[in-house]
């Protein structure tokens, strides 16, 4: 008899198991956070606005962009998603009236997500911010400010370029910022995913997720020693119901951005982690405030730079 029960309890685990594979398998087929080249093109094409996808190699790694708006905009905005996610997190606000009034702007499917290598994560920051440079770099040319607004993992990713390439950024929006280390929740399934068991089944925008989500504190503790390199201004924005993202990531982030030019923390009352829809006029609002404030930061940095010229010669 206990042999039989034995019997049927494996059947039962092994059907369990192989139904929840192909119930992740669909999931993965039909749900990727992710709009191709075409549904991108069309969406914007739709609401005729100017637009260019593009894709360039960086440390081995094929990455996606789109750039929308006027080249000649006397700003560039530069927006970095969270995990799970991609470029279609920011359509509405690339398309955006005032902003492309304003500004040209790009925005970046991070390694490991979106059409840059979907499921290939990159845990570490400072290599992404590495890989994203070139779209900075690019910029060389041009003689007006350049904002980063990043959401979630994407404000680290932000937070890093401004860090190691302070002649790159002007200015810095960052909603629901992920900053403090270990500030954040970690699911405990996050550890059973990465075992082999299990991992081979798993979407792959999660796996990229959930490889981030555990090397995430080690990152952040990596560039402790480094926020008082950050001059530019910075608005932070977070819901204070946030159960991702800790709130006391603003009391971290009060602390240790100490030299910037400004700062402004902005908590929103009831709101939790997913202010980026829930609260997209409050930060499209912010946004058009960097435009200011980054364009004094850029004017100062102008001035010293020339005088500094002048004393040198």
């Amino acid at each position: 008899m206990a042999r039989k029960i034995l019997i049927w309890i494996t059947k039962g685990i092994v059907f369990l198991y192989l139904f929840l594979a192909v119930i992740l398998f669909l999931f993965d087929a039909f749900i990727q956070f992710r709009d191709n080249d075409k549904d991108l093109d069309q969406y914007f094409r739709a609401r005729h606005i100017n637009h260019a996808i593009s894709y360039y190699k960086s440390h081995g790694r094929t990455i996606r962009y789109i750039t929308v708006g006027n080249e000649d905009a006397p700003y560039t905005i530069l927006f970095i998603h969270g995990a799970p996610s991609s470029i279609s997190y920011f359509r509405s606000y690339l398309a955006d009236d005032y902003l492309l009034d304003k500004a040209q702007l790009f925005a970046v499917d991070r390694p490991g997500y979106g059409y840059s290598g979907f499921g290939n994560p990159e845990p570490s920051i400072e290599k992404q911010a590495e890989i994203i440079r070139p779209i900075l770099d690019s910029l060389h040319h041009i003689n007006h400010p350049v904002i980063i607004v990043g959401v979630s993992y994407g404000t680290s990713v932000a937070c890093r370029l401004a860090m190691d390439h302070p002649d790159l950024v002007d200015g810095l929006v960052l909603v629901a910022p992920a900053l403090a280390p270990g500030e954040e929740k970690v699911p405990g399934i996050a550890h059973v995913i990465e075992n082999p068991l299990f991992k081979w089944m798993i979407p792959r925008m999660f796996i990229s997720a959930n490889a981030e989500k555990l090397n995430h504190k080690k990152e952040l503790e990596k560039m402790v020693p480094r926020w008082s390199k950050i001059h530019v201004p910075v608005i932070y924005l977070q819901g204070s119901e946030d159960g991702l993202v800790y709130p006391s990531n603003a009391i971290f982030a009060k602390q240790k951005l100490c030299n910037t030019s400004c700062l402004s923390i902005k908590m929103i009352p009831g709101r939790g982690h997913l202010i980026a829809f829930s609260e997209q006029k409050l930060i499209g609002n912010s946004i058009y405030d960097m435009l200011n404030f980054s364009q004094n930061y850029y004017n100062d940095k102008k001035t010293k730079s020339q005088q500094a010229a002048i004393s040198t010669y």
